[in-house]
């Protein structure tokens, strides 16, 4: 990231709302950036809650500290970025505080870069159906309701849904890919001033899963603008909402197997391409709808198992369902001339993180190996710096 603003300047227009987001981009504590720089945890404090302001030297410090340029931590517009309900993350217990605060303001990052861009380019306007369920009512019909809702709303007719990406895209909802680094948290979702954003896994390439987790966070926009994330209700529904969007119960109850004998796997393998969902999902849903009775679907999941298609089931689409606003924007913008550095100068953002949040691809994992081996699960799950200098940290 390149930038014209000195360290003086920078103390002068100081937002801590921007310290914050970058401690945590880097995942440190605020006990860990004063050691860094020499300072005390009280004065950071004070930094990030505006009750103290930086000297031109503290700035430099942090910048030296963060790999930040000193204009990142000037005030913007506004702090339209910021979340206006909780991030819902999958599993609280399975994440620490640290990565999901980095996860945040990642987020937080890809929501601030879009409202760059549409100082430029016009996004599609936003249109996102509420339709609230409450999470006393476990046993009642409210997700499929709301699935069915957002159906007609979005007039996506009967049939499979098409692109999903593109679907909440062009309803004016964000969908970026996560860098490499935070694969350890899984997709999430929350809404801003501005626009939702949803937040996709860069490790799981799998075209089926993907669209499975889409639905899945759509469906908490939808539903859990007030609801506490990571509980098992909440994840619960959401799973409901996405299986009843992608495979509504009218039409394909008649379609599932009633049992696994015969050619089965044959039959949920030519669904799994119709419907662009897992042989798991249809497996579950066959067993939600009632059509399989809980001893063939434990049967079948032993098979899954066995077959090694837990993690990774056959199927014909390789190629994951890509973002394309940011980076249509950034296209578009480039045919005008305008390039890319100076928009991520324009951002007051990292290189990295401007081409991981505009990208239409994940970026590749530098642990996976040629033949495809993943890093150790113990790896995966150090929280550690999504900035330039930084590029590590003690596990959380």
């Amino acid at each position: 990231m390149t930038g014209g603003m000195s360290a003086a300047d920078a103390a002068a227009l100081f937002d801590g709302s921007r310290l914050i987001l970058a401690r945590q981009l880097a995942a440190m504590r605020k006990s860990e950036l004063a050691q860094a720089i020499g300072k005390s945890p009280t004065a950071v404090a004070g930094w990030e809650s505006g009750t103290k302001r930086p000297t031109a030297s503290t700035v430099a410090e942090l910048t030296l500290a963060l790999g930040l340029e000193p204009a990142f931590f000037a005030v913007r517009q506004e702090e339209i970025a910021v979340p206006t309900s909780t991030p819902h993350f999958r599993s609280l217990r399975a994440t620490t505080q640290v990565a999901r605060d980095q996860a945040r303001a990642y987020g937080q990052l890809a929501v601030d870069i879009a409202t760059s861009l549409e100082r430029y380019v016009e996004f599609p306007t936003l249109d996102v159906p509420v339709f609230p369920v409450d999470l006393d009512d476990a046993d009642g019909d409210g997700p499929e309701r709301a699935a069915r809702f957002v159906r007609e709303k979005w007039g996506m007719g009967g049939g499979p849904a098409g692109h999903v990406v593109r679907l909440l895209e062009n309803h004016g909802v964000l969908v970026v890919f996560s860098p490499v680094q935070t694969a350890a948290v899984d997709a999430y979702s929350f809404d801003s001033h501005l626009r939702p954003v949803v937040v996709l896994n860069p490790s799981k390439r799998d075209y089926y899963r993907q669209r499975f987790d889409v639905a899945h966070e759509l469906g908490h926009l939808v539903m859990h603008a007030d609801a506490e994330p990571g509980g098992r209700i909440v994840e619960e529904q959401a799973n409901r909402f996405a299986s009843e969007l992608l495979m509504p119960a009218e039409e394909v109850i008649d379609l599932l197997p009633a049992s696994m004998s015969g050619n089965v796997w044959v039959l949920l393998g030519k669904l799994k391409e119709q419907w662009g969902v897992s042989m798991q999902a249809l497996l579950f849903r066959a067993r939600k709808l009632g059509k399989l009775n809980d001893i063939s679907y434990r049967n079948a999941m032993t098979t899954v198992s066995m077959r090694g298609w837990r993690r990774s089931e056959p199927g014909q689409v390789q190629i994951l369902e890509q973002p394309s606003l940011l980076p249509k924007a950034i296209e578009i913008l480039g045919e005008e001339g305008i390039e890319q550095d100076i928009l991520i100068n324009e951002c007051r953002v990292p290189s990295q993180l401007f081409r991981a949040a505009t990208a239409r691809t994940p970026q590749a994992d530098p642990g996976t190996t040629a033949s495809g081996v993943q890093p150790d699960d113990r790896v995966r799950r150090r929280v550690v710096s999504l900035l330039p200098k930084l590029q590590t940290s003690p596990p959380a």
